[in-house]
């Protein structure tokens, strides 16, 4: 869908109305705004859309500046696509800035509807990282199109309560798993992506089908339930299940225990948390995400370094919310030529899941706190590697590793060079107390037990404490390690042998020749930039990207 099509609201008028004067306006409306709060510059546009669609509407605005500030709560510039002063441009669907800063570092980004999932299809700079001075005819043009709608539900048993990692297939009339996800325990939330038409909910094969019906709104049951996808702007819908005859005591999720076998035994759904061998013909699935040109060309190198490393296919799985149209565009062709699968994913982030308001944030977000909705449900396991990150050796020793009943594994954080005793601050303080004997580890690459995840409702324990920390702003500073390491009395980590993930900043010169992957992990002694430290640290850097290089947008 192209968002220049979507009319939200009313046509705008050919001319300029006729204004009543101020004794026959029949209404009024009051404002009380703080001028440089982040909703202000929101609320200001649209209240410049009522006084032009409602001139019958008189407008005061008391300004309430807040006082004693440390810092300017906003930091943005806002524009809302459709608006009155520009009625050419509000009917393409377009909007213009100007007057912005040459020699700021600018970052674009689309507020749009929930139920929207907006990218990027067109531009040719870096919409991440502007720098207006930079750029030729200090001019930058960017096009966003609806690539999907989303339909959101919440599922419920009959007294109301969530039927927490239940699994849902959605279908049409010919097949009936399109697309799959998991019922969240909070609100008993779910979400699919759908295009408009009539589509079928119906219960996962396997555990979900075998305990579980679902309930009409008679209170029949039903193999599946009908949803129409129609309206730009979808209402939430719901999904009442109910336990078959016998499996009311029966739960569908894994109860963790240390000693495992006693629960694996009495539930008869419990993969146990056995890990399986693969075969050389098995897929490795790796997920990484990428933001702005220069992580972009990152991530081609480290794709490069697996496929010339790893032995059986691989398919990828890129977060598409922060990709380029350019990156997204090359793909095809470099999959192509090296025989690589590769697949786009992305999940809206839920309106009841505090947001990050810092893009960088937002991103370590969603390496960590959507792993069981991200891919299918037929993907066992994952293995992320940061795209900044070069692989030296075969991943499928990874896949085949033993986490000893973990849902995941990190590599420890090294504690070789001396120097940099006074950035470990997991060895000091209250991360010390925390953890005790437990390692504190990087989140730079991990391997998740997707089954077993998904098993022990590891996703909803991610996102409950997640929830509760991020109320302080000052709380998981490095929000995608610090809570599976605040986590790790809740959700064991298994860690990695150290050698699986090797960075100059903490680890041994020695050490580096046994490393299984180099991440080129940032300095707070040196801050040299990171192209500088690729190229020195990596002998086989260069020419991975001469040879990366060649892939691009001409």
């Amino acid at each position: 869908f192209d968002i220049s099509s979507v009319k939200s609201v009313p046509l705008p008028r050919t001319k300029t109305p006729n204004l009543p004067s101020e004794s026959e306006k029949i209404h009024t409306l009051t404002a009380i705004l703080d001028p440089i709060s982040s909703e202000a510059h929101k609320i200001a546009k649209m209240l410049q859309w009522i006084g032009y669609y409602y001139p019958g509407m008189a407008m005061n605005i008391v300004l309430n500046p807040a006082v004693n500030l440390q810092e300017l709560p906003t930091k943005s510039y806002y524009q809302y696509v459709l608006q009155p002063n520009s009625l050419e441009n509000a009917e393409k669907g377009a909007n213009f800035y100007a007057g912005l800063p040459q020699t700021s570092l600018l970052t674009v980004e689309m507020e749009a509807d929930p139920s929207w999932l907006v990218l990027p299809v067109r531009s040719v700079n870096d919409l991440d990282n502007l720098k207006l001075e930079d750029i030729k005819d200090k001019q930058v043009e960017a096009q966003y199109e609806i690539a999907s709608l989303l339909y959101q539900g919440q599922c419920f048993e009959g007294d109301l309560r969530p039927p927490q990692g239940l699994q849902l297939y959605l279908g049409d009339s010919a097949n009936d798993h399109i697309v799959d996800t998991t019922v969240m325990l909070r609100f008993g939330y779910f979400q699919l992506q759908a295009q408009p038409g009539v589509w079928w909910l119906s219960l996962a094969e396997g555990k979900a089908r075998e305990a579980y019906t679902i309930m009409d709104k008679d209170d029949t049951t039903s193999e599946k339930q009908m949803i129409v996808v129609s309206d730009y702007v979808g209402e939430m819908g719901t999904m009442k299940v109910k336990k078959r005859p016998g499996m009311e005591d029966v739960s569908i999720l894994e109860v963790e225990d240390d000693e495992d076998s006693y629960f694996s035994n009495f539930n008869p759904f419990s993969s146990g948390g056995k890990t399986k061998t693969s075969s050389v013909n098995d897929t490795i699935h790796v997920f990484s995400l990428a933001s702005g040109h220069l992580y972009e060309r990152f991530l081609k190198i480290m794709v490069l370094s697996v496929l010339k490393n790893t032995q059986n296919p691989v398919k990828f799985w890129f977060l598409a919310n922060f990709l380029s149209p350019q990156f997204k565009q090359t793909l095809p062709e470099m999959a192509k030529e090296y025989n690589f699968e590769f697949e786009f994913v992305t999940y809206q982030w839920p309106w009841w899941l505090n947001e990050q308001t810092e893009k960088q944030r937002r991103i370590w977000g969603y390496k960590i706190l959507f792993l069981d909705v991200l891919f299918p449900l037929s993907v066992e396991k994952v293995i992320y590697v940061d795209a900044d990150q070069i692989v030296r050796a075969d991943l499928k020793e990874l896949v085949d590793m033993d986490l000893n009943g973990a849902v995941y594994g990190f590599v420890p954080m090294c504690n070789d060079r001396e120097e940099m005793e006074g950035f470990r601050f997991w060895r000091q303080g209250y991360w010390k107390d925390h953890l005790g004997e437990r390692p504190y580890h990087i989140s730079a690459l991990y391997v998740v037990d997707l089954a077993r995840f998904r098993n022990l409702a590891a996703g909803d324990r991610l996102r409950t404490t997640y929830n509760g920390l991020s109320q302080d702003k000052n709380s998981l500073a490095n929000l995608d390690q610090d809570l599976p390491n605040y986590m790790q009395h809740q959700l064991k980590i298994f860690s990695l042998p150290q050698e699986w993930l090797w960075c100059e900043t903490w680890c041994s010169d020695e050490s580096k020749n046994s490393a299984k992957t180099i991440d080129l992990c940032n300095n707070p002694l040196t801050k040299t930039p990171k192209l500088e430290n690729a190229v020195r640290i990596v002998d086989e850097w260069t020419s991975l990207d001469e040879e990366a290089r060649s892939f691009s947008v001409q």
